[in-house]
């Protein structure tokens, strides 16, 4: 008997003995372990393996978001490429979407330390389909659905392929699409370990999130309501509704002041920076603590008031991605998403990012496939 197996493009021909029950299930699976096209010879069976194949067809070359110098938005282009090979401990992505995120613009102006070598692709938070498995990578499989980010560099997301970690990826979640997916990895990430990791927050603590709207913020939101901590969030005026939805207990104009501000607290989530995190430290309690994704308060400031500081460098493994994907498959936790451009304008992207363009509250999120 001989049966054909359809795999996207590949067509598979497996040979089978007379006599053995399970075939095609028995090939289906061990096709897909493996990554690689198997014969059947004998009887009882031998499994004669070639080389790995790809779960779709591949051309030579893609499209990819290139940085020919650090800088501006401008400095981007969108460049023809060769599609990269998948090495020891990676996987090869068919990139659905990437997400962009301010850490990208601090990559693209060289304000990332150590910076990648130009030219290189940018982007970091992806989504997409398995196409190549590297060697020692045996938890994922060719066609796997799987969202992440590329590498600790953050580079190389924005393109039609990449190549991904195996240990910052994961299984997609069954709820979300690829748009969803992308916008998630580093911003949920970066609101659990500000919360859980650094800020050690408790049951019937309060929080003070600084940008209750971002992406950041919208997350530590969502993250504080389920361990039950008292959570407040500043936000602009037209925002406020959005941050109410999010179930935080309060809402506060972020430009608030000790006179006017809230109750003091036990942790402070900023996302924000600037004047909004120093007027945030006058309502931290002695030995509180302010956790910052984006700037460190003055020193001396910090040993006046008797407060802790930790400053955030963002990991994303596996373990947390597959954390997150329960609760986002769970309904615990939502993605917001606020614009969507095509692969091919990622230059509009970031002079979003940049604030030379207008943009909606949301995640910005690429298109490629």
């Amino acid at each position: 008997m001989t049966s054909l197996l359809v795999q996207s493009a590949l067509v598979v021909e497996h040979e089978s003995a007379a006599g053995f029950p399970g075939d095609i299930e028995y090939f289906y699976s061990n096709y897909f372990r493996n990554g690689c096209t198997s014969r059947k010879i004998g009887n009882p069976p031998v499994f004669e393996t070639k080389p790995k194949a790809h779960a779709f067809a591949m051309a030579a070359s893609m499209k990819a978001i290139r940085a020919h110098a650090f800088g501006s938005p401008g400095a981007l282009r969108l460049d023809d490429i060769p599609i990269p090979k998948a090495g020891p401990g990676e996987v090869l992505i068919r990139v659905k979407a990437s997400g962009v995120g301010q850490w990208d613009a601090d990559v693209r102006s060289g304000r990332r330390i150590p910076a990648p070598i130009l030219p290189f692709t940018i982007g970091a938070e992806i989504s997409g389909v398995i196409g190549e498995v590297g060697e020692g990578v045996d938890q994922y499989t060719v066609g796997d659905e799987v969202f992440g980010v590329t590498n600790e560099q953050f580079t190389g997301a924005n393109a039609e392929y990449a190549i991904a970690r195996a240990d910052m990826i994961a299984i997609k979640p069954r709820r979300l699409g690829h748009i969803e997916a992308s916008s998630a990895p580093i911003g949920a990430t970066a609101a659990w370990q500000m919360l859980f990791d650094h800020a050690r927050v408790a049951p019937g603590q309060s929080v003070l999130v600084l940008g209750g709207a971002g992406n950041i913020g919208a997350y530590a939101i969502q993250f504080g309501r389920m361990v039950r901590a008292h959570i407040i969030a500043t936000a602009f005026d037209n925002d406020v509704e959005f941050v109410i939805g999010l179930d935080a207990d309060e809402v506060v104009d972020y430009r608030f002041t000790r006179d006017d501000g809230p109750e003091p607290v036990d942790a402070i989530i900023d996302a924000v920076g600037g004047d909004v995190q120093r007027r945030a430290l006058t309502v931290l309690k002695p030995g509180g603590v302010l956790v910052s994704a984006v700037a460190q308060p003055d020193i001396d400031d910090i040993a006046r008031r008797g407060i802790r500081v930790s400053r955030l460098h963002v990991e994303v493994k596996t373990r947390g991605l597959n954390r997150l994907a329960e609760m986002f498959d769970a309904g615990e936790i939502d993605t917001n998403i606020g614009t969507i451009l095509p692969l091919a304008e990622a230059v509009k992207a970031h002079e979003m990012l940049e604030g030379m363009r207008s943009r909606p509250r949301g995640k910005i999120v690429l298109q490629s496939g």
